[in-house]
């Protein structure tokens, strides 16, 4: 929530119902800081409270391994959410990004 809360207090949103969802927030800004380097990856870790990408990887198998405890494919609590990253057009992805972004 407190990145939420971070965001909301950024913007005007008094005059309008608006809706945040942090696991969503942090896994589209953990795909940008696998995707980035230098400051900018830096600023994303920062943002996300996370020393590296690597401890942003062991917080989502983590987090998997809370909400899917039992590890069962057929029983237990399902999650599902989607998620998108757009690209302009004549930019090009790197292989190893793409490889990440297919991780999530």
């Amino acid at each position: 929530m407190t990145m939420a809360s971070h965001l909301f207090s950024k913007q005007n949103f008094k005059e309008k119902n608006v809706v945040f969802s942090p696991l969503t927030l942090h896994t589209v800004l953990s795909i940008n800081a696998a995707g980035s380097e230098g400051p900018t990856q830096q600023e994303l870790l920062d943002f996300l409270g996370s020393k590296s990408t690597e401890h942003l990887n062991s917080f989502a198998s983590h987090l998997l391994s809370v909400v899917l405890k039992d590890a069962s494919p057929t029983d237990g609590p399902r999650l599902s959410f989607v998620n998108g990253v757009w690209v302009e057009q004549t930019l090009s992805l790197q292989p190893s990004f793409k490889q990440i972004v297919a991780s999530y």
